[in-house]
Parts: C-alpha cells; structure tokens; sequence
C-alpha cells in the first residue's frame, strides 16, 4: 500500500506530456452539460421582463466565469505536471464531480442552492492549490502553488458569505470574489515580499503544446453548442422554411468560427504546424474565455430565432446574435503571437466593425432574416481574413 508520501514523489519532477490525454477529454465532457446550462441561462434572460434583464444577465456572466477559472486552472496544472499520474487523476476526476455538481445547481444557485453553489466551487479552488502545494513540499513549484492557495483562501470567506447572505448580498459577495480571483491570475499570483514572479522563475514549467490542444478541444466543444441548440429548436417542430434558413445560417457560423479559429494568423507569418514553438500569454486563457462566449451567445441567438421565428424582433436577441460574434473576434484576435517585428493583423477587428455597425438596423428585419444576415457577414469576414493572409494550411492558434 502506497504511503502518502510515496503517492506524491515526484510530482515537482514530472513533465506534461505533448498531447492531451483521454482523461482530460473526459473532463471536457462534464463541460457539455455546463455549458448546456449557461446557454439555458442565457435564453431565460432574453425572456424576462426588461427591468431585470441587466441584473439576470450578470448573474450568467458570474457563473459562466466562475466555471470557466475552474477549467482554464485544471488546464494549467495538467500542461504542468504529468496528469497520467494516479494523484493528479484523482484530482481531476474530484474536480470532474464537483463541476458536475455546479452545473446541477446553476438554475438555482442564486436561490435555494447558492450555499451548495458555493461551498463546492471553494472545495475545487482550494483543494486543487492545497495538494499542489503538499505534494510539491521541497520543490521549487511549491512556492507558486502557495501563492495561489492564498488568493483563493481570500475569495473563499466572500463566496461562503454570499452563499449565507442570500439576496443583493450574495451578488456582491460573488463578484468581489471572482474579481479578486481573476485579478490574482492576470497578475501571476502575487504575495507581499514576493513580488509578480512569473512561472519560470518560480520553478514551474509549463507545456505550451499541451495547453494549446486543450484549449482546442475545448473550443470544439464550445462549437458543437451551436450545432445542438440549432438543431434541438429545428428537430421538435420538424422542417420549416424559417428553421431551415437558420439552420444553415447556424452551420455557416460554425464553419466560419472554425476556420478563423484554426486558420487565422498574422499577415506574411506562418505558424508552425501542430502548436511547436508556441509562445505561450498570460491572456490566453481571458482570450477563450472571450471566444467560447461568444459562441454561446451566437447558439442561443440562432436557437432563439427559431423558436419564435415571427417579427417583431427584440433589441436584445439582436444583441446576443450580433454580439457573440463580436466577442468571438475580438478574443481570436487577442490570441495573436506579441512580435513587434510586424503589425497585428487588424482583418478580425474590421469584422467587429462591420457587425457592430449591421446590427442597428437589425431591428427592423424579421428575425430570420437577422439570422441569414448575421451568418452572411460571418462568411465575408472569414473570406476576408483568408485573402489577407493568401494561407490554406491549417494552424494551432498562438498562445
């Protein structure tokens, strides 16, 4: 029987592997139904009375967050330390259950399940920093691992009194404790006499390749919510003429978020081919987020449509359906390489122009015909982008 500290030997020493492992796309699943919940969240606001739509709206931002540091840190500790290891499987299985148990009490966390909302997102947060940190007694990593189990006792006390407050209150709590979780990770986790050490030089090592492919399988993931929600509204009634338009419509959006994901890159550099050499950003993690938002959006926007296909047209699906592809653009473009040797490539921000600019007059269109002329747009932009860089060959998005 394996003592505990034979459990953790080696842990400091231990190396990521290239690619992803089956266990890790295990996980992404438990990520399907989550964002099957955010993405009912998101469609319930858009039926609310109008008074409280800012209010319920941010209330899905705060969950959507909240689950997304979940994965973007599990991510992180996989592309640092082996996770075919038995320790850090548990870990990821522990964290699996718990997400599962988040998305569960989602429709309900602002209300009868906030304690249980809370208490098990402070158990995954500061559990995972806690065995690092045990684990890592003596390596250099251990360090790091403290520094983040600090930030998160911090948040901690806020997200266990918002859970009891209820109410305004447990708003407050809540976003002063992602607040304070997302500034820790923007900011490397700093402590007092400390300083803002970046990774390297606090002895942890991170495998650039392997936390570009999870963030591709992720955003695979991401994509298929636009399939099902579009699919989903059309198969209940059956083929209309208004769900068959924005099916298509709604496959043209997947295409064209695919092939900008995987296939943009900065005018007159090539990539190189299966994420090698990737430079890995702080930010890339704040960039998915951004993406994988905006694809939520853009599936509720076209699943919307097709449940009441009829005009008039409200202000705010216009919004989600012109917005998600707003946000998806500017967190891919935000993924570029920093290389001062040349410019940033500024086709993707003329597509944030253009649909920001088309979505006004949306208003005054059928709803269907928002849909069409959402995805027409998507389709120029992707053409676009692929004429300004003259490229055909696929690429690993810079990270």
């Amino acid at each position: 029987m394996l003592t505990r500290t034979e459990f953790f030997r080696g842990l400091g020493d231990s190396r990521s592997p290239r690619s992803a492992t089956v266990l890790e796309l295990l996980f992404d699943i438990v990520y399907v139904f989550a964002l099957a919940r955010l993405a009912g969240r998101v469609a319930d606001d858009l039926t609310i009375v109008r008074h409280t739509l800012l209010s319920e709206a941010g209330q899905t931002v705060l969950f959507f967050t909240a689950m997304w540091m979940i994965w973007s840190l599990n991510a992180l500790l996989a592309s640092t330390y082996d996770p075919r290891r038995p320790d850090l499987q548990a870990v990821l299985l522990a964290t699996m259950f718990g997400t599962l148990v988040l998305a569960v009490t989602l429709p309900q966390a602002f209300g009868q399940r906030g304690v249980v909302f809370a208490c098990t997102y402070v158990v995954i947060q500061v559990g995972r920093p806690l065995f690092t940190s045990l684990a890592l007694r003596g390596h250099p990593g251990q360090a790091f691992a403290l520094r983040v189990l600090t930030w998160h006792l911090a948040s901690s006390v806020l997200w266990i009194s918002g859970g009891i407050s209820g109410g305004l209150g447990r708003g407050v709590f809540w976003t002063l404790a992602l607040a304070i979780e997302l500034i820790g990770a923007a900011t490397t986790y700093p402590l007092p006499r400390m300083g803002r050490r970046q990774l390297a030089s606090s002895g942890v090592t991170v495998s650039q390749e392997h936390l570009a492919e999870r963030y591709n399988q992720f955003f695979m993931i991401a994509l298929a919510e636009v399939v099902l929600e579009a699919g989903a509204a059309v198969s209940f009634p059956g083929f209309t003429t208004e769900g068959t338009i924005v099916l298509v419509a709604a496959f043209v959006a997947v295409v064209s978020f695919w092939r900008v994901y995987f296939y943009h890159v900065r005018s007159g550099h090539a990539s190189t081919p299966s994420g090698e050499g990737i430079e890995l950003s702080r930010w890339a993690s704040y960039s998915l987020l951004l993406i994988v938002g905006g694809i939520i959006c853009t599936a509720v926007g076209f699943g919307q449509v097709v449940e009441d296909p009829h005009p008039p047209i409200d202000w705010a699906l216009v919004a989600i359906i012109f917005g998600g592809p707003v946000l998806f653009l500017i967190g891919r473009s935000t993924l570029e390489r920093a290389d001062r040797s040349a410019p940033r490539c500024r086709a993707l921000y003329f597509g944030v122009v253009a649909l920001v600019v088309a979505a006004p007059p949306m208003v005054l269109l059928p709803p269907v015909a928002v849909a069409a002329v959402a995805a027409v747009i998507l389709a120029g932009i992707t053409v676009y982008d692929q004429r300004a860089h003259k490229r055909g060959s696929e690429t690993n998005p810079t990270l």
